[in-house]
């Protein structure tokens, strides 16, 4: 965190075209530095060179996974430092009130969602592909049953109302109905849905719902869910914190969330041949994730496997949190 600025770094920073618009994307997500490139019709290199200078001044921060670089903004219109708070504040008001770089902006994140889109594409595509062996090709990576195992002791036996996001082929539904007062299963694939249809349909037809939906925009109302579960689906959320506020929105004060995913690895082929976006999290990432969410971190556990170690993260919604999703859900929609 940085805790203070100096004004001739920061002016410096600034007076560049390029790097303007560079804070004006990272001020609406995380990016990216080959993503960036791609928006702004430059080289990786000469964008690297832009990144450098606004993260020595202080108005960004890097986040290295893998081979791939993460930007993010370190500054914002209500936070600290009191210098970078007025830069977060000026460079509002010049998208406002400057019609050229106004329009400049708008383009950028039209280039910006075309190329999420486009991404976004290719990971549903291998999901068709994939739907029939997907339990499969999970077991690569770490044995079903302990993992299983520490997730039920994790979430113990009373799971009232569950969402399982990303449900698949409907594994943890199956699993956990017994201890639930009723399940939903959201998954964005149709494919994924068709099988988990054939897979549950021994269960009770008023116990288990299965939807189609995108866990950025779930479809249900406020404080609908006193379980939310994320079984190996984080690491495919371009943008996980919307994800988890999301999550957030729907979960009742006091309700659970419980994460399986990877603990941060380098395995890099994950990216290109099974659409992985992010290389797991670290304990440190995911806490950061849960807080700003609304929800209170519990011990993780983690599963040593071969190569990756899945953790499982829990946490409890706080009741005081209520209303920071709202922030993160409005930026969702001004996207």
């Amino acid at each position: 965190m940085i805790l203070s600025m100096r004004i001739d770094p920061l002016l410096r920073a600034l007076a560049d075209q390029t790097r303007l618009r560079i804070m004006r994307l990272l001020a609406a997500m995380e990016l990216a530095v080959g993503e960036l490139a791609q928006v702004l019709g430059q080289s990786q290199p000469r964008v690297s060179r832009h990144v450098r200078i606004l993260c020595d001044a202080g108005l960004a921060e890097r986040r290295k996974e893998g081979s791939w670089v993460f930007l993010r903004s370190a500054i914002s219109e209500q936070g600290a430092p009191p210098l970078g708070a007025a830069a977060a504040r000026l460079l509002g008001i010049a998208e406002r009130d400057d019609a050229a770089f106004a329009a400049r902006c708008a383009e950028d994140r039209r280039h910006l969602a075309a190329i999420r889109a486009a991404r976004e594409a290719t990971a549903q595509a291998y999901f068709a592909r994939h739907a029939g062996e997907w339990d499969t090709l999970r077991s690569l990576h770490a044995a079903d049953g302990p993992v299983e195992a520490a997730l039920e002791q994790a979430l113990g036996r009373e799971l009232g109302r569950l969402l399982d996001i990303g449900t698949g082929t409907g594994r943890m539904a199956e699993l956990f109905a017994p201890h639930a007062a009723h399940v939903t299963g959201l998954d964005k694939s149709p494919e994924m849905l068709r099988i988990a249809r054939a897979r549950l349909q021994h269960l009770p037809a008023d116990g288990v719902d299965l939807m189609h939906g995108d866990f950025m925009a779930l479809p249900f109302a406020d404080a609908t869910f006193d379980t939310v579960l994320f079984h190996q689906v984080l690491h495919y959320a371009q943008e996980p914190e919307k994800v988890l506020a999301e999550a957030a929105r729907v979960a009742r004060n006091g309700g659970r969330i419980a994460i399986v995913d990877f603990a941060a690895h380098d395995r890099e082929e994950l990216r290109a041949v099974h659409a992985h976006a992010r290389l797991g999290f670290t304990d440190e990432q995911m806490l950061a994730l849960l807080t700003d969410a609304g929800f209170a971190a519990q011990a993780s556990v983690a599963l040593p496997g071969a190569p990756l170690t899945v953790k499982i993260w829990t946490g409890l919604r706080e009741p005081q949190a209520a209303g920071r999703e709202t922030v993160a859900r409005g930026k969702t929609q001004r996207l």
